[in-house]
C-alpha cells in the first residue's frame, strides 16, 4: 500500500498499481459528449492525468 499526493494535495491510497495506472488511464480520456460539460471535464481530466503519470513514475 502506498500513498500518492494529488494535484489539489490530497493524498490518495493505491493498494493495487496496476489496476490504478488502468483507471487513471481510462478516465484521463473521459468526456462527455454533451457540451455543457466541457469545462468540468477538461478539469477532471487533468486531475486523472496528474495521478496517471505520478503512477507511472511510481511503477519505472
Amino acid at each position: 500500500m502506498m500513498k500518492v499526493e494529488d494535484k489539489d494535495g490530497e493524498n490518495t491510497t493505491v493498494t493495487n498499481l496496476p489496476e490504478a495506472l488502468k483507471q487513471s488511464d481510462y478516465f484521463r480520456n473521459f468526456a462527455h459528449t454533451e457540451q455543457a460539460f466541457k469545462r468540468f471535464d477538461k478539469e477532471l481530466q487533468a486531475y486523472w492525468q496528474d495521478l496517471y503519470d505520478k503512477f507511472l513514475n511510481i511503477s519505472d
